[in-house]
């Protein structure tokens, strides 16, 4: 009979040669590169001695074409659960020392059950992605292993918040488990993603790219758009995740993490009048204007890269968590062009899934005009930004800092669209279109006949801007809750943030609506 002692030894055994995982020397290579191995991602990812793996004895069961039958241990991905600053998280890391990290069906298995338990429980779930990509040697089976994966994604979207952490090869089929997340973190050093790399493009094409130009980490963030976050290395990128967690709820029935102040600091702030420039006509950095209204050191960007007129991020305000959606008018004056209206419809539908109420700051001059833009479908791109916002149920808060034009100004969140409370600023400009082109159009005549055209163009400018486009016009019409001075930004967003997270908003019975993508 066998002895308890050795049965614990055999269990030890067993253990030390999964967490071994390719090999010790494979793990110390990584190391040596400054790569951390999948168990050392997941735990600099969570709270000390909270990680509880799950299938770590599970290993691929059959003999597969071209494949000697061996051990692979925990089938190439660590999968588990634990804590992050004191709440559950589901996470799996693929790990590449054990045949490249390559998808089987068993491998598909295990992050498919964590992901099943995910919702469950109600814990977000993070992706450490760091694999060659199908294994081949399995044919179908892991064809099968990634289709039920991405069906996952599908079911736990809008459920649970899914963040995907790309630290390795993201290639071919493996990279759109990561776009059907939430959030993609993604590594500069020793990651890249793509669906066809270099190679396949050169003998398909005959053309000769990078691996840079087609799968790096900062193509992705400032081009294709696929990169929410950019890391420098994998300690880097778990900063990052934990950061975003933090502003995140755990599932779509909880409310996000506030920590709403005892009292609201009713306080001017002189700063914020001394960031509006006397000139209309110059650009405003709205990121020193956000700096102001959040929290001090409490805003994420997320998207920085993207689509830099506009800006999109979480913050909190008087400890209540919030999204943030700005014009930037140093960037292409602030006009929303098709990017960036995929931007702000992307972060807004993502807010209202998680209940998180949205805070909107407005100086836009109109969508950016052009062939390529119109051609590019300009049309259904400003659209979705009208979808998003109108399907929006969460508490949403408008601020028009300056110009607030044309179908820009819908697309901003106006009380049409579904603000709650819309503040405007004194220099605010709401109107069909700008002054100095609104008096071209109607004036032309006068303004030729004048002795000075120009100097009569900038007074009917003027004139046009008090009668026709100013706020109070649009307040004693009902569109504006208020003017207010800009040092008490902050405290009337607090205020009306306080009194709408009660907010209730009934919708007609549907399936889903359908957004114009």
């Amino acid at each position: 009979m066998t002895e308890f002692s050795e049965l614990l030894e055999d269990m030890r055994r067993r253990q030390q040669a999964i967490a071994n995982g390719g090999g010790a020397d494979k793990l110390a290579q990584r190391r040596a590169k400054g790569l951390m191995t999948a168990r050392d991602r997941l735990d600099s990812l969570f709270d000390d001695a909270t990680f509880q793996e799950m299938g770590g004895h599970v290993r691929h069961q059959a003999r597969a074409f071209g494949m000697e039958t061996r051990e692979l241990p925990a089938d190439g991905v660590v999968v588990g659960t634990g804590y992050v600053d004191g709440r559950m998280v589901s996470a799996f890391a693929q790990d590449f020392t054990v045949l490249g990290g390559t998808l089987g069906k068993m491998h598909a298995k295990k992050i498919v059950t964590l992901m099943e338990e995910a919702a469950k429980f109600g814990s977000p779930v993070v992706a450490f992605k760091d694999s060659a990509g199908a294994r081949i040697q399995e044919g179908v089976d892991a064809l099968s292993g990634y289709g039920c994966v991405f069906y996952q994604n599908v079911l736990l979207s809008g459920v649970v918040p899914q963040i995907a952490v790309v630290c390795g090869p993201c290639a071919g089929g493996a990279s759109y488990s990561p776009a059907l997340m939430d959030f993609i973190i993604m590594t500069r050093a020793n990651a890249y993603m793509f669906i066809t790399g270099p190679e396949v493009i050169k003998a398909v094409t005959g053309r000769t790219v990078a691996l840079n130009d087609v799968g790096g980490a900062d193509m992705h963030a400032a081009v294709s758009g696929n990169v929410h976050f950019l890391a420098q290395d994998d300690s880097d990128a778990v900063r990052i995740v934990r950061k975003l967690l933090s502003y995140l709820p755990q599932n779509n029935s909880e409310e996000p993490p506030h920590r709403p102040s005892p009292d609201i600091s009713l306080a001017e702030d002189d700063g914020v009048r001394a960031l509006i420039p006397d000139d209309p006509q110059s650009p405003m950095d709205v990121r020193r204007i956000i700096e102001r209204i959040v929290d001090p050191g409490e805003f994420l960007e997320v998207h920085r890269s993207f689509a830099e007129n506009i800006i999109v991020g979480f913050g909190r305000i008087e400890g209540m968590v919030v999204g943030l959606v700005a014009n930037e008018p140093t960037v292409r004056a602030g006009a929303l062009d098709m990017d960036a209206a995929d931007k702000a419809a992307r972060f807004i539908r993502f807010c209202n899934c998680f209940n998180i109420p949205v805070v909107t700051l407005v100086d836009v001059p109109g969508f950016l005009p052009g062939v390529e833009q119109e051609r590019g479908g300009i049309i259904r791109h400003g659209a979705k930004m009208l979808f998003a916002y109108a399907s929006c149920t969460t508490p949403k808060v408008t601020v028009i800092l300056r110009k607030a034009y044309g179908g820009s100004y819908l697309a901003m969140c106006s009380r049409e669209m579904g603000a709650d409370f819309v503040f405007a600023w004194p220099t605010a400009e709401i109107a069909v279109m700008g002054a100095d082109g609104a008096v071209a159009v109607l004036y032309a005549k006068d303004i030729k006949a004048a002795e000075d055209p120009k100097a009569k163009a900038k007074e009917l400018a003027a004139a046009y801007r008090a009668e026709f486009a100013s706020p109070y016009l649009a307040a004693s019409h009902g569109y504006i809750t208020d003017v207010i001075d800009p040092a008490r930004t902050r405290s009337t967003i607090a205020l009306a943030l306080r009194k709408a997270l009660s907010k209730r908003e009934l919708r007609p019975p549907k399936k889903h609506g359908n957004i114009p993508l």
